[in-house]
């Protein structure tokens, strides 16, 4: 028998050796014959501990192995880690400067500063594996990966070999992200824009005027640019030269006409500073003209500043407008202008354009042999137009669609991607030089050479995620064989690539699925997956973004898991979060479904305990009894379980998570739990009450493993094994019997209706009470349900006849041919009853004027945040509700 209370600590770790240790993990335990059915584990950062985010993208992608598995598929998770470059390096150099190093960079030297952070990362996965298993993540450790493990770099190598061999890698001096605190150039999706009120300035230029928010980018500026139909500068000439007094003396300007400007903004002309704009870098590239630098990779003035040579930006900033005023070129200042400050994700740095000699991908190029979906040949197209293909023509559907537009517009918006990166921790960029020789090799070519000191995008090697991790390892050793052999050779790419689907958040759309979108098609010639399913964020009860730097919106999920259990967790991640959506948890939350949890195990133990009153070993029961010796109430819950059984299949195939897990919750707490045992008190079918259990565990597995395989073992037919290598159900047509189950529904109504009336009429629950039914159509069916609708409605004299007739003194409700009244006589001394209510009217009416005023207040609805109001007003509408019933009851009296 199982123990009275369901106790997650001394079930989930023993549960999952068992798993583990079985092989259940591996598709080698699959039907061999079995489609394949992959998911690549998004690799979480080997920087430490794994987040609320991480644990809703594990509940998810167990749900679809879990679900696949038991459907006889051939399935793979693999689990990995990410090296994380810059967030890694980062991590290590400041628990070494915690530690007393000022410079690790300068003390310990390239190779020693690698060594450290290898280390800490070793010791960081280690902790991540035993988080993901706490989780209940069904995937194969004996395939897990790691981004920069060694095969791994091998795949990186061999990509942008193959990629400088086909022009699309390419080094040149272009404007990049610089982040002058970490000292690395950022790529466009590391970054991040914070609204920041400052001051918006007009100064004058020669014969214009001319508005910026950065006068210390000015130094260098001796290009005035607007638009050539802009009529206010018809008059001057595009090459057209002038004087101007500037901030450190008399420039020598240029006029220059661009189609890019905005007549709208400010005056409709700018003077333009190539070195640190992108815009301005792409004028100054389309009309040859010169690019000057002025603020240097420290973040401080240069010399071209003058006086202010080595000053910081913000120190600088009002000194340079003071100096431009004195010269009397200020023409005015707005110190209320808002704009949008790019700042880096990791660092927190802001960011300052620069140019810089960088490693570059060409997403333009149109030298990619691709065969787009519907065509007859294959063709030269650019990434940029491969990664729109398989998105548009449905190779590669985005759950949810909404998603496809966000795609396509970064698609479409994309540049050329700044691939290399100043730090240590990550893969060196496979080149070498000597003189002005450049050879592209993963070790050196000879005497002479050094390899290029930068490090790849950690997202060029994550890119490849999908399809690296399952190469394999020996073959990848071997240097004679090519990328091509090698992936034609493995077994595992062979046999589980493409991915089947691609589970992360909607905030790495472009960083991490486009790219392995860009690289996976170019290198294999394949998609990495065939679907994409975005989660959203988690937030806290009140719908704020959960943040390190604000402790009290943190939830950890390890503390969840030891308090509540890892089930109660992932339902409650899953269950009433759609696709793409943000969701909100909080630690009531999850509480309710840890009673979720208790509520499945004492429905269990109900039914073991029946069965064992009656000498029956639920392990031996294998076949259901014939329909003729079936209740009503037996014959209603098989009906329904036999739709549920289609419901969750269609609603797992189709990734309708969230919807699937409200009918299956509904289905236990409801249908079987609070109907079907209450019904069967008494008058127990143990064969239904095993087999409606046992499909209700197998139903539940994917989204709550570790109750369900603990609750299995007690009741599973005695030749089967673990429930997590169990067969999915199919539901059968002939179990469905439909109008049973309309009866079924209809018993529940009049119970139900009793007990409201019991309620609404302030019976002490322990009363026993006088009902008469009237229904000419259903009267001999109700009559066959008799020992229920008292026992259950807590009847002493229940009456039911065809015929109605008017009753006094009694309470009444009325169903579809039904008719219930409740008689009053003897229940309550009237003049007591009236005079409680009249008291409740009283208070409850003042309660209703008091919040009707506070929300008729203008100031209060205005000022108070937005949860607050709506929170008045729920309470508003529920004492309005209250105040009516109360009213009515007086009404009857």
């Amino acid at each position: 028998m199982l123990d009275k209370a369901y106790d997650p600590k001394a079930v989930e770790d023993r549960i999952y050796d068992v798993w583990e240790k079985s092989g259940a993990f591996k598709p080698e335990s699959c039907d061999p014959k079995g489609e394949s059915f992959t998911v690549s584990m998004p690799p979480p950062n080997a920087t430490g501990q794994l987040h609320l985010g991480h644990a809703v993208m594990l509940a998810l992608e167990d749900i679809f192995i879990r679900f696949a598995r038991m459907q006889g598929k051939k399935t793979l998770w693999v689990p990995g880690t990410d090296h994380a470059a810059i967030a890694t390096e980062n991590v290590v150099i400041k628990q070494l400067k915690d530690g007393g190093m000022k410079d690790p960079r300068k003390e310990l030297g390239r190779e020693k500063l690698i060594a450290k952070i290898a280390e800490f990362v070793e010791g960081s996965k280690n902790t991540i594996r035993g988080q993901v298993r706490k989780m209940g993540s069904s995937c194969d450790w004996s395939r897990e990966r790691y981004t920069f493990e060694p095969s791994l770099n091998r795949c990186v190598n061999e990509v942008f070999k193959k990629m400088y061999a086909d022009g699309l890698i390419y080094r040149g001096h272009r404007i990049v992200n610089w982040d002058p605190k970490l000292q690395t150039t950022v790529s466009d999706d590391e970054m991040e824009y914070k609204e920041e009120k400052g001051a918006f300035f007009t100064f004058k230029y020669g014969p214009f005027q001319i508005a910026t928010a950065r006068p210390e980018t000015k130094f260098g500026d001796k290009y005035v640019v607007m638009h050539p139909n802009d009529k206010r500068y018809s008059k001057f000439k595009h090459g057209e030269t002038f004087d101007a007094e500037w901030i450190n003396g008399p420039v020598r300007a240029t006029v220059i006409k661009d189609d890019s400007i905005d007549m709208e903004f400010g005056t409709g002309v700018m003077t333009i500073t190539p070195w640190h704009d992108k815009i301005d870098f792409d004028i100054a590239e389309r009309h040859g003209l010169e690019k000057e630098q002025v603020i240097g990779f420290d973040g401080r003035l240069l010399d071209i500043a003058g006086e202010f040579k080595g000053m910081k930006i913000e120190e600088a900033r009002p000194l340079i407008v003071e100096k431009l005023k004195s010269k009397g070129l200020l023409v005015k200042s707005d110190e209320n202008y808002v704009h949008n400050k790019a700042v880096s994700q990791r660092g927190g740095g802001s960011i300052e354009p620069q140019i810089k000699l960088q490693w570059f991908i060409d997403v333009n190029k149109e030298v990619v042999d691709w065969k787009p979906k519907g065509a007859k040949k294959v063709e030269k197209m650019s990434l940029k137009q491969i990664m729109h293909s398989v998105v548009h023509h449905g190779d590669i559907e985005i759950i949810p669609d909404r998603f496809g537009k966000t795609y396509f517009h970064w698609i479409d918006n994309l540049r050329d991607w700044c691939i290399s990166r100043q730090i240590w921790w990550g893969h060196r960029i496979p080149v070498w030089y000597k003189g002005n020789e450049a050879v592209v090799s993963a070790e050196s070519p000879g005497a002479g050479f050094e390899q290029d000191s930068d490090t790849l995008d950690t997202w060029f090697s994550s890119a490849m995620w999908t399809w690296s991790t399952l190469v394999d390892t020996k073959l990848a050793a071997d240097k004679n064989l090519s990328l091509e052999d090698i992936l034609k050779n493995s077994p595992d790419f062979q046999t589980f690539h493409p991915t089947s689907v691609m589970e992360t958040g909607y905030d790495i759309l472009f960083f991490w699925v486009a790219r392995m979108i860009l690289m996976t098609t170019y290198a294999t010639g394949q998609i990495p997956f065939k679907t994409v399913y975005l989660h959203g964020l988690i937030r806290t009860r009140d719908g704020k973004k959960m943040s390190k730097s604000d402790p009290s919106t943190m939830i950890d999920p390890l503390d969840m898991i030891a308090k509540y259990g890892a089930d109660a967790l992932r339902l409650s991640m899953i269950v009433g979060q759609s696709p793409g959506a943000d969701s909100r948890l909080y630690e009531d939350k999850i509480a309710g479904y840890r009673n979720f949890s208790n509520k499945l195990w004492n429905a269990s133990r109900f039914v073991l305990m029946q069965c064992e009153q009656a000498g029956i070993d639920p392990k031996s029961i294998s076949t259901l009894p014939d329909a003729e010796k079936l209740s009503l109430a037996d014959r209603a819950i098989l009906h329904a379980l036999e739709i549920l059984i289609e419901d969750t299949t269609k609603g797992l195939e189709t990734y309708a998570l969230s919807e699937t897990g409200e009918k299956l919750y509904s289905f236990t707490w409801d249908t079987f739990c609070d109907w079907y045992l209450e019904l069967s008190k008494g008058n127990a079918n143990h064969a239904v009450l095993v087999h409606v259990l046992r499909r209700l565990l197998t139903l539940l597995h994917p989204y709550c493993p570790f109750i369900t395989e603990e609750l299995w073992s007690q009741v599973k037919p005695v030749n089967d094994g673990m429930l997590i290598a169990n067969s999915w159900p199919k539901a059968k047509a002939e179990r469905k019997d439909p109008k049973a189950f309309a009866e079924f529904q209809m018993l529940i109504d009049v119970i139900t209706t009793v007990r409201k009336l019991r309620t609404d009429q302030s019976v002490e629950p322990a009363k026993k009470i006088t009902v008469i039914i009237h229904s000419k159509k259903h009267a001999a069916l109700l009559e066959s349900q008799r020992e229920h609708i008292m026992r259950m409605g807590n009847v002493e004299n229940l009456t039911i006849d065809a015929k109605p007739t008017k009753h006094e003194n009694a309470a009444s409700a009325f169903l579809a041919d039904i008719e219930l009244h409740l008689s009053l006589e003897g229940l309550f001394d009237p003049a007591k009853l009236k005079a409680s209510l009249e008291k409740e009217q009283a208070e409850l009416s003042k309660y209703v004027q008091v919040l009707g005023g506070k929300l008729q207040n203008k100031n209060f609805v205005d000022r108070a945040p937005k949860e607050l109001v709506d929170s008045e007003k729920g309470k508003l509408a529920e004492a309005e509700g209250k105040l009516q019933k109360v009213e009515e009851r007086l009404k009857q009296l």
